[in-house]
């Protein structure tokens, strides 16, 4: 999804804060801004390991809280099995162990939390959102909104998406820097919301897809992240990278909702996309790649990008190129039906709903002929095109076009983890790794459709929602 932006000098200077804002644990530290740099088999450029600004010397909490969590089943993201008599243990914001009921004591102060009928999992990712957008704004009516208001809208937006059972996101394109204010506040505990991966302004080429398109030429108006040429893209990268991106989204084909481009068309040149990727990587950022177009999609990934948004296009050859190099698809196809049935009654704009009549079809057989052939997949959803808080009707989609359930979990945990190089932090309920859980009735992994109706939520071991507690 595109944002334009008339006064992309504006900067954020504030984002609301909420009575509800869910606070840290007592030792929770912000989290990394950037995850660490990834790269195709064949990427050379050097590697640099990027853990944000430095934070302040820490200090142990007075007390530590301890919480013991008994549900009925866990949800081994690894193996894609059900555990049965097994608790979880933790400490303030960190799993501390994962056990036998029978053999794992709990400490004599832990709080605890009973699930007798649930499934815990880890906290879902999403790795393909625009948090700060909503679907009435796309086409003109985004010229109205300030960066300001789109950052308070973001503030919304996380709530929901937390409440969701979406502990972490990956934002990939806002105006002004939106989402990495956003992704400021919600790590100071300002407002609640999920951990914010975000990239800032997207880059494109000019008149291209992440370009603002909608205004005459009178304005002379270009979107903050355009680009052109090797030098041009490089000093963008950069300029992303020095105010807070932690990844660097590119716009490598034209797009569906954008106004006079083709989404089969390629947009920056192989040149430009080697460059790009090239700079990212040694600064220690990943990089996605809005891609439709099967030219596109091979360039991107011949060009070491990390992810592939979108595919709608991806042919045989670039299934071959992605598995050659490791790329990670991030299809987004629950938007798909949700725009059909309600583009019209929004009053979207007509070029938007005709190019999305054409190429919606044609992207379903294709991504399904890439499931099958085994090419790794990340959920994400665009979440914007259509409303936040109904991110986990992508799993479903998946299982219509061939996943397993078990696999369309997979996506949302282990292997969005291992695509945002936080493998280490989130994606499994293991020791050491972050208290983020979900919790919902019945058995997800034979019917996925569950995940949409998550009953109780706790980031970084604090319960932001408890359906079972009433």
């Amino acid at each position: 999804m595109k944002t334009a932006r008339l006064f992309s000098s504006l900067a954020v200077t504030a984002v609301a804060i909420g009575a509800c804002a869910t606070p840290r644990a007592p030792n929770e530290a912000r989290a990394p801004h950037a995850p660490n740099g990834g790269a195709a088999a064949d990427d050379t450029s050097p590697r640099v390991e990027v853990a944000g600004p430095t934070p302040p010397p820490s200090v142990a909490p007075a007390t530590t809280r301890r919480i013991v969590i008994r549900p009925a089943r866990i949800f081994d993201a690894k193996t894609g099995k059900l555990l049965t008599g097994q608790v979880i243990l933790i400490e303030n914001d960190i799993i501390v162990k994962v056990g036998p009921a029978a053999t794992t004591q709990a400490p004599p102060d832990a709080i605890a939390i009973d699930l007798p009928n649930a499934t815990v999992m880890p906290g879902l990712v999403d790795v393909h959102t625009h948090i700060t957008e909503s679907p009435k704004d796309i086409g003109y009516p985004s010229l109205g909104i300030s960066i300001p208001r789109e950052a308070l809208t973001g503030a919304k937006h996380a709530r929901i998406t937390l409440e969701a059972g979406f502990t972490t996101v990956r934002n990939v394109g806002a105006g002004g820097y939106s989402d990495v204010a956003l992704r400021d506040a919600i790590a100071d505990g300002d407002v609640p919301g999920p951990r914010i991966i975000a990239s800032g302004p997207a880059l494109g080429i000019t008149g291209g897809h992440c370009d603002d398109n909608l205004l005459a030429p009178e304005f002379h108006h270009s979107a903050e992240g355009v680009a052109d040429g090797v030098p041009g893209v490089q000093k963008m990268v950069r300029e992303v990278i020095k105010y807070g991106a932690d990844v660097v989204k590119v716009c490598a084909s034209g797009g569906v909702l954008s106004r006079g481009d083709s989404p089969e068309h390629s947009q920056f040149t192989p040149e430009e996309m080697r460059a790009i990727v090239t700079d990212a990587h040694r600064l220690g950022r990943r990089v996605a790649a809005h891609a439709h177009g099967a030219e596109s999609i091979r360039w991107a990934v011949d060009a070491g990008v990390d992810s592939i948004e979108h595919g709608s296009y991806l042919d045989e050859a670039g299934i071959a190129a992605m598995k050659k190099h490791g790329t990670y698809l991030v299809p987004t196809i629950y938007l798909q039906e949700w725009f059909l049935e309600n583009a019209e009654k929004l009053h979207l704009p007509a070029y938007a709903i005709a190019k999305a009549r054409v190429i919606f079809p044609i992207a379903q057989k294709n991504i399904a002929r890439a499931f099958k052939s085994g090419v790794k997949v990340a959920l994400g959803t665009d979440a914007a095109v259509y409303p936040h808080g109904l991110n986990a009707k992508e799993l479903g989609a998946y299982v219509k076009l061939g996943m397993t359930p078990v696999q369309a979990l997979q996506s949302a945990t282990v292997n969005a983890a291992d695509l945002l190089g936080w493998s280490d932090k989130i994606g499994t309920l293991e020791a050491g790794k972050w208290a983020d859980v979900v919790a919902v009735d019945g058995d997800p992994t034979v019917d996925v459709t569950t995940v949409e109706h998550v009953r109780f939520v706790m980031k970084g071991g604090v319960v932001v929602k408890n359906e079972y507690a009433k």
